[in-house]
């Protein structure tokens, strides 16, 4: 969420910025800006009532002490007015901090000076490539006739359970996942994030904290008896341990990992591009969470991204970083990098992780403060990435590595899976 102060100090500064996401502020701003200052006020009105009254409180217990009890009961009585008045203004000063409030949660965060211009994401900038797509033998075929060649995954079954987009995973194909997961937690834990096990279902406050809600509502899966929230990622929860929280620079950075399964609604999903595992409802991730002091936050952000290139280079995955166009940046994210791993019996690029930084916006939400050295708070930095979301990294890894009778393992997981190859 935007600090009402930025908006009061740059306000058509930001709603240029906000035009390279494509969103067009200006008419909820200048909304903002009414509001806000018929919000100052009443701050002034009901500030001079509370000194007038202040005044007379003190007059009238000198009155009282001088014997003047009639005059003193005469002020008193007036006192009582002024109290009808501050409880009014209070009333008008409290509905418009909401209506306030409701407006600011519908801006997205302002896109970084370095985020490029474009609509689609066609339009994202290609700024890093590894690896080479080798070529197939003729007979090679997609990761979900994989899946049932050597029966690691069960579409149908999941159908029967549940619905589409939840597999079953078996033999193998649920050793495999849990080998990922094992080696994408050790993974962070080398590069110094601390592993936490938060819960599955979110309340209002986190969803809210986080930008998912209301952003987002209809792609949760809501309980709605409980209002609890299924999480679509990690960070939801892991971000919200830092909620309402002051830190002092020296706790700086903070930085957790967390492995859960994530569930995303996706209404409206279909076609080629959601078979097998590339689209799923519920589906495996290993998130990695910083909360960091804003002068380190982009260079903790250059971390996250190394951190992720070394998980895709043990894997031997062919990938690219995308440096994502403001028309294809997320709603709560200042910058995002996706990082896509080649599907070679696909023939196409699949997203296997985003890695963003979104400055003070999380944080305003989150009430996510530091001390600085003059002992004023000050808004912490957030970051977040994928490291890994699990099916897209299945599917290419069954695909990429397939031969005409079995699929090969990378060997940075053999220690995981305790087996080199699924035939």
């Amino acid at each position: 969420m935007i600090e009402i102060a930025k908006i009061r100090n740059n306000h058509q500064e930001l709603i240029e910025r906000l035009r390279i996401k494509n969103f067009d502020a200006e008419k909820i701003i200048t909304d903002i800006l009414v509001f806000d200052k018929k919000k100052r006020e009443i701050q002034m009105k009901s500030d001079e009532l509370l000194s007038k009254k202040n005044t007379l409180t003190k007059e009238i217990g000198n009155l009282y002490k001088s014997g003047k009890a009639e005059e003193a009961n005469k002020l008193k009585a007036e006192t009582l007015t002024f109290n009808d008045s501050i409880a009014t203004l209070k009333e008008e000063f409290n509905t418009l901090d909401k209506d306030i409030l409701e407006l600011l949660y519908l801006i997205p965060n302002v896109p970084n000076s370095s985020v490029p211009k474009g609509k689609t994401p066609e339009d994202n900038e290609t700024i890093y490539e590894h690896g080479e797509i080798v070529e197939l033998n003729k007979n090679a075929v997609p990761h979900w006739e994989l899946a049932s060649k050597y029966d690691l995954i069960d579409f149908d079954l999941g159908v029967k359970i549940t619905g589409a987009g939840f597999p079953v995973y078996k033999g193998k194909g649920a050793k495999l996942q849990r080998a990922l997961i094992n080696f994408f937690l050790d993974e962070a834990e080398n590069s110094g994030y601390e592993e936490v096990i938060p819960p599955l279902l979110v309340n209002e406050a986190s969803g809210y904290g986080t930008g998912q809600l209301p952003d987002k509502e209809g792609q949760m899966y809501h309980s709605t008896v409980d209002n609890f929230y299924l999480i679509p990622t990690a960070e939801v929860p892991v971000t919200n341990i830092f909620r309402d929280v002051i830190l002092r620079k020296e706790d700086f950075p903070q930085k957790l990992t967390a492995y859960t399964p994530c569930f995303r609604r996706e209404a409206g999903s279909y076609g080629k591009d959601v078979r097998g595992l590339n689209r799923l409802h519920q589906f495996d991730k290993v998130e990695i969470v910083q909360v960091q002091h804003p002068d380190d936050s982009y260079k903790a952000l250059d971390g996250m991204v190394e951190h992720i290139k070394g998980l895709l280079e043990k894997l031997e995955l062919p990938y690219r970083i995308l440096k994502l166009c403001g028309g294809d940046l997320g709603f709560t994210a200042a910058i995002t990098y996706d990082f896509e791993v080649y599907s070679i019996a696909q023939d196409k690029w699949l997203e296997v992780s985003s890695v963003s930084n979104f400055e003070t916006y999380q944080a305003n939400r989150l009430k996510l403060r530091f001390k600085n050295k003059e002992g004023k708070t000050e808004l912490a930095h957030t970051l977040n990435g994928s490291a890994l979301a699990l099916p897209r990294i299945v599917a290419a890894l069954l695909e990429n590595n397939q031969t005409e009778n079995e699929i090969n393992i990378p060997k940075a997981l053999v220690p995981y899976t305790r087996f080199k190859s699924i035939n």
